[in-house]
């Protein structure tokens, strides 16, 4: 459907056009040689123009940079920014922590941190939390927490999964649908079929033959596929999933890093999930780091009591800076005046608008594509019907439609979350915007179309 010398030469002109409407952020990753790669973290390299366009300032759902170009941000930093680029309630909170009391690596909790952990019951329904600086590392904790409840050595993932940089995830379905090292996983520390499992998002029959072996001491997966591009469960797999871990006596945990999307409490409200433990991470703190993970009240009673486990000295996530007060007093900011059930409502609403505006262009251009929503976020795909599970969503990529459309968008002035086609709603984000946001789209599917 896609003529593809056509988009090459529509490429090329956009990545001109982009080149000479950055010269500043040009020179800036010219000069940038002290850094690994030229950008702060390596992944800052996944651009459609050549280089990064390098940050000034961003407020709400606007970013600029260092040469004045205004942005529509529907990457909201990968959910790291879902709340908006610094909202009033989160700075408040922020300043008055730094500049009146004071202390912000102590080592000795506060009491907005209760206030924090009872918000997340109330919204997840775990009954115990803790506290990290990133999503990462409270997948770490969890996992070494099940590992040690269970006596068993390994943890189950879905193919083509996001847990951050936790080495036991990065593992894939490979030949005859068995597990094999995630391609590109650089300095594995040991084969990861010594610490893993793995089956395809939405394959109940294999996952229950990977549980028969009896050494899984935790599934660890997220409700709906994010980082591959959005997969969503089929009808009756999540309550399959939460039947099979219990019939084999193993640990469910949620992560919800991305699919807090969903709604106030994720796709665990959202849905009526049972955990036995949540991760959830980037978006709570309004773009401060932080990280949490949450317990059912036996499974945390279970760990207290054992006093093989040293809780208190080698139970330590994320060193000294983990549950500091500056992080502490930017969730419960965040949570208690902007990700607020009520706003949740607002923010699923213009994604809802969103999605079906990216349908009528898809329709009317006869596209092969497809379109995803989870709560206040949704993606177009490259397949229809949309991708059922990790393999097949990566099988569906394709690298330079992908790249001419980001950067056809980026040269408009609107911002997708680099990695694929994902548009994130914030609190201010507005149906202006969106409509701005389908009126580019639109013209760039006109112009592969020949219209």
């Amino acid at each position: 459907m896609i003529d593809r010398a056509k988009l090459t030469e529509i490429y090329a002109r956009e990545r001109q056009n982009f080149v000479a409407r950055h010269p500043t952020s040009s020179a800036a990753y010219g000069r940038s040689g002290h850094l690994f790669g030229q950008v702060p973290m390596t992944w800052m390299n996944k651009n459609a123009g050549g280089f990064p366009i390098y940050l000034e300032r961003a407020r709400g759902n606007r970013v600029w940079d260092v040469d004045g170009v205004e942005y529509v941000d529907f990457a909201l930093g990968d959910s790291g920014a879902m709340a908006g680029h610094s909202p009033d309630a989160t700075v408040a909170a922020i300043q008055d922590r730094i500049a009146t009391q004071g202390g912000i690596t102590t080592m000795l909790p506060t009491q907005d941190a209760e206030w924090v952990g009872a918000e997340l019951t109330r919204r997840f329904g775990l009954e115990r939390w803790s506290f990290s600086l990133t999503a990462t590392d409270a997948n770490r904790w969890a996992i070494r927490l099940a590992r040690a409840l269970t006596g068993r050595p390994k943890i189950l993932f879905n193919s083509y999964c996001y847990h951050g940089s936790v080495d036991e995830s990065l593992i894939v379905v490979g030949p005859g649908g068995e597990g094999v090292s995630r391609p590109g996983n650089v300095g594995e520390p040991v084969d990861v079929r010594i610490t893993s499992r793995v089956v395809e998002f939405n394959d109940l029959q294999g996952l229950e033959r990977q549980l028969a072996h009896g050494d899984v001491a935790a599934v660890l997966m997220e409700p709906a596929l994010t980082n591959i591009g959005i997969v969503l469960p089929e009808a009756g797999y999540l309550a399959g999933v939460r039947e099979l871990t219990r019939r084999h006596s193993v640990l469910l945990i949620n992560d919800e890093t991305h699919t807090f999307s969903a709604g106030p409490g994720g796709a665990t409200r959202a849905w009526g999930l049972e955990p036995d433990i949540l991760v959830i991470g980037k978006s709570i703190a309004g773009g401060i780091p932080m990280g949490a993970y949450g317990l059912s009240a036996e499974l945390a009673d279970r760990a207290l009591a054992r006093s093989d486990l040293d809780l208190v000295d080698m139970g330590g996530v994320g060193g000294t800076l983990a549950g500091n007060p500056l992080s502490i007093a930017a969730t419960r900011a965040t949570l208690e005046h902007v990700l607020t059930d009520d706003t949740f409502k607002a923010m699923i609403d213009t994604a809802t608008y969103f999605a079906a505006g990216v349908q009528s262009v898809i329709d009317q251009h006869c596209l092969p594509w497809s379109l995803s929503q989870l709560g206040a976020r949704a993606e177009y795909r490259f397949a229809s019907p949309a991708p059922r599970n990790g393999t097949e969503s990566a099988a569906s990529a394709d690298a330079e439609l992908e790249d001419f459309i980001h950067l056809y968008l980026l040269n408009r002035g609107i911002l997708l979350t680099p990695f694929h086609n994902m548009a994130l709603m914030s609190p201010v984000t507005t149906i202006a915007d969106v409509d701005r946001h389908h009126s580019v789209f639109e013209a760039a599917v006109r112009e592969l179309a020949g219209g």
